[in-house]
């Protein structure tokens, strides 16, 4: 998928999931006069815990609110510039750390709060906070309707299959069938692969009206 120009600097970023949060995915891309904007997990544990304890109860934040369906979510966006700060010194090109919290009320359902710590190279004149917060929103809706699913739900993580082109087929095979559960209607992948796996005739039509 190609990138999109920094909306300022006509320059290209890449966000991308915690996998790719590395130093030499980083130097990569500053060397090809790219940005980035990753976020931030376990796989980086000296990094998140840096930023975890930045003085982010100091920062100014953005707060959004939604209604609907029955569930009310609030998303608050706060963005603290590094500039030669211990976060600077323990990973590359580093401008800006992020932290977004996510609050969900649904009717009938124990609250749920999210936080996600970021970190990207886009200074505050390329990217205000408002924006980098709909880029780990649209981040976040592509983990949870691909990512997850093929992590989780269909094992990814644990496949044997790592060398030569096999990855790379069985993702695509992956996706090929959750995809097609979708075409048919089912929102809930983990029901859909009990019910292919009980109707194997589905599947054959599936395939023959794709």
């Amino acid at each position: 998928m190609p990138w999109p120009p920094c909306p300022t600097c006509a320059t290209s970023w890449s966000p991308a999931d915690a996998r790719h949060c590395q130093r030499k995915h980083a130097t990569w891309l500053h060397a090809r006069g790219g940005h980035y904007l990753f976020t931030v997990k376990g796989n980086q544990p000296a990094l998140r815990q840096t930023l975890v304890r930045l003085p982010w109860a100091c920062a100014p934040g953005q707060l959004e609110r939604h209604h609907a369906h029955g569930r009310a979510e609030s998303r608050s966006v706060k963005v603290i510039d590094l500039e030669s700060g211990p976060t600077h010194r323990l990973f590359p090109h580093a401008a800006r750390a992020i932290k977004v919290v996510r609050r969900r009320r649904r009717r009938g359902h124990r609250p749920s709060i999210e936080t996600v710590y970021a970190i990207t190279s886009l200074t505050h004149r390329q990217a205000d906070p408002g924006l980098l917060a709909a880029w780990i929103r649209s981040h976040w809706c592509i983990e949870n309707r691909l990512h997850w699913i093929r992590d989780v739900t269909l094992g990814e993580d644990h496949s044997s299959i790592r060398t030569g082109a096999g990855p790379q087929v069985m993702a695509a095979l992956r996706n090929t069938a959750i995809n097609l559960a979708r075409l048919a209607g089912h929102t809930n992948i983990a029901a859909a692969q009990r019910h292919f796996a009980h109707q194997p005739a589905t599947v054959h039509r599936l395939l023959t009206a794709a």
